[in-house]
């Protein structure tokens, strides 16, 4: 059934490319059935350009190193930095229902670790850090990381993606070490579904920590909502009304397979339903203009102070423009969230390895980054790590 549904929205599509700078992009146009007056309409992916020069990409004038570009010409400035494999909630597209093993302690990045290596990338070029877990204000030592982090000269972007548990109460000193923008995860408005979703309770205290970030002036504060068919895919509507007084960016994910997840194809919904589902309701529902880096389509609505985008890595990836890059809790570098591909930075840094070593090493797998990452049945046979493992 899910087959024919697919079916029916993706013809809506057509695919073209467009070279922009130094990297070719795969754009997606949707077929409005106006002819050519209807070219670039108000969902066509954005073809902001990229510039032309990537050593000046970096606006405080960093040192630029060839450890960031691929073999593709995509410069990575972005990158996410898992803290911890912990969490204290367990999601069903995150983590497996019998829990996953976690990595002993010593075998961890320390916080020294993280601030030396963190700062290596931003001194080659890196000008936005995302703080990820497993659940990363469950740190006791949360706010001393972040204070580091965003001393490091360079680094424009401080954020950070957390589940909400305990943020409420942490926010105020998060802000003032340096934290700069927040994606709080969310993936239902009904608190009996939160608890099924999670397998535990603590619906109150996310709702809690969305108003306390907006409070807080963090805008826009970002909710992640991963969309699952028979699950939640009848609230995208409710979600959207979120952002109709507050600075809210509603951001809703096409569900991605992950070792331990159950992915299954009947529970996608793709990118062209939800927008569909959600131009019914909200007919003025128009694109905004992204950068070709940006992962999300973003779009807003008339009388809304806030935003939606779409997250759609399965049926529209976003490769070609991909400028992100990881650093798991264990040290394990990974250039690509579904490649299995992992190299450690963790045993050459304790093994004495200077700055020089290291960029070898990270310049090699950067480069060995594909060109895109495998389509979604075969990603659902990819041995990959659980997401708790990887970092959201």
């Amino acid at each position: 059934m899910i087959i024919t549904t697919m079916k029916r929205y993706l013809p809506a599509t057509r695919l073209i490319n467009w070279h922009l700078g130094f990297s070719s992009f795969t754009f997606s146009l949707v077929n409005n059935g106006g002819g050519g007056s209807g070219f670039f309409n108000a969902y066509a992916t954005s073809c902001a350009k990229l510039q032309d020069d990537p050593a000046n990409a970096n606006a405080n004038n960093n040192p630029y190193s060839d450890m960031l570009v691929d073999s593709f010409g995509r410069m990575h400035t972005y990158l996410r930095i898992s803290l911890t494999e912990r969490c204290n909630l367990r999601c069903q597209y995150c983590m497996p229902s019998e829990g996953v093993d976690l990595t002993p302690s010593p075998q961890l990045l320390a916080p020294n670790e993280i601030v030396r290596l963190a700062s290596l990338f931003v001194a080659s070029g890196v000008n936005k850090i995302r703080l990820t877990g497993g659940e990363p204000t469950i740190r006791k030592d949360i706010e001393e990381i972040c204070s580091q982090l965003s001393n490091l000269k360079g680094l424009e972007k401080l954020a950070m993606t957390t589940n909400g548990i305990v943020l409420a109460k942490k926010l105020p000193k998060l802000k003032e070490s340096g934290l700069t923008s927040i994606n709080i995860s969310l993936d239902t408005l009904v608190p009996a579904k939160f608890e099924f979703f999670t397998r535990r309770k603590g619906f109150e205290r996310v709702m809690e920590s969305i108003h306390a970030a907006v409070e807080c002036g963090y805008n826009p504060v970002k909710v992640n909502c991963v969309v699952m068919r028979g699950l939640n895919d009848e609230e995208m509507c409710d979600f959207v009304e979120l952002t109709r007084d507050r600075p809210i960016n509603v951001r809703f994910i096409e569900f991605m397979p992950f070792d331990g997840n159950v992915w299954n194809v009947k529970k996608l919904v793709p990118y062209a339903e939800m927008l569909d589902r959600v131009v019914k309701q909200f007919p003025s529902l128009e694109r905004i203009q992204d950068h070709p880096t940006e992962t999300a389509k973003n779009f807003k609505i008339d009388g809304h102070v806030g935003t939606v985008s779409f997250i759609t890595s399965m049926t529209e990836h976003f490769c070609a423009g991909c400028n992100r890059l990881r650093l798991l809790a264990d040290g394990n570098f990974k250039v690509c969230l579904f490649g299995p591909s992992e190299v450690s930075l963790r045993d050459p840094l304790r093994n004495g390895a200077d700055e020089n070593e290291l960029r070898e090493i990270i310049g090699a797998a950067v480069k060995r980054k594909k060109a895109s990452h495998a389509g979604m049945f075969d990603l659902a046979k990819t041995a990959n790590r659980p997401m708790i493992h990887i970092g959201g």
